[in-house]
């Protein structure tokens, strides 16, 4: 049986892919059956029934599928959507990125990342005064660039985007990689029903870090184009050139 709570979880979900999430969480309870169940047992991240939060996007209108390792470790943090920080609102301040952006290192590296693959920033200098001077271009009246968080989600949403993680949950107890092959069943599910939409190309694969990378050995993702890189809490992330092609020309730092 799948707990009531899990159930109760899907309506956050577009409608689109409800049916979808009840298939794969069925696959989940075949896989094993007391994994579900032991969520219950303690606590987890993200609260608030946001198991799901990321299938907002409706299935339809996925054109990439960003897969990240799991949910922050902090309740304010973690959203159930794939790298957006629930504690970060404002991006930018005078010294450069907000306080607040320089904590979530995986979203710190992104923003440097986008910097460089607009043009913004030189690779070889992504720190202090060059970062300052971006922001203050960025804050500027009628700059046209984004302010906030929830400002980069729309546009990664608008891009058509599902920000997905391989392990939806996070519990200190238990090792990311573990929660991840849990849901490995669902992630399938969900991978196999963007395959059958005959009349669209499937969707790009963007995978960060060795945990969204193991899901490679799923039959489904063969069916995908992909792009892999490290995961953006490594440094190296900020020169990663095919995130800079993958990402560039999206201009995600700009109002739409």
């Amino acid at each position: 049986m799948i707990p009531t709570f899990v159930t109760d979880a899907v309506s956050l979900a577009a409608p689109s892919w409800r049916p979808i999430l009840l298939h794969g969480l069925q696959a989940v309870v075949t896989s094993d059956p007391e994994y579900l169940p032991s969520l219950v047992d303690g606590s987890f991240l993200p609260t608030q029934g946001r198991l799901f939060a990321a299938f907002a996007q409706p299935l339809e209108s996925v054109r990439y599928v960003l897969v990240g390792e799991g949910p922050y470790p902090r309740e304010d943090s973690a959203t159930g959507v794939c790298f957006m920080d629930g504690a970060v609102d404002e991006l930018w301040s005078e010294q450069g990125l907000s306080k607040r952006v320089n904590r979530a290192t995986s979203l710190r590296n992104f923003m440097k990342m986008l910097m460089v693959a607009e043009g913004l920033l030189p690779v070889d200098a992504t720190k202090g005064e060059m970062i300052a001077g971006v922001s203050a271009t960025a804050r500027a009246n009628g700059s046209g660039f984004i302010q906030t968080l929830p400002d980069l989600q729309n546009n990664l949403m608008d891009e058509g985007f599902l920000l997905l993680n391989a392990a939806l949950v996070f519990r200190p107890e238990v090792a990311p990689a573990k929660d991840a092959k849990a849901w490995r069943p669902l992630i399938n599910t969900v991978l196999e029903s963007l395959l059958e939409r005959a009349e669209q190309a499937p969707p790009t694969l963007v995978l960060w870090g060795k945990i969204a990378q193991w899901l490679e050995e799923l039959e489904p993702v063969a069916g995908f184009p992909k792009a892999v890189a490290e995961h953006p809490y490594n440094l190296s992330f900020i020169s990663h050139s095919g995130m800079q092609r993958l990402f560039g020309p999206m201009k995600l730092l700009h109002l739409r």
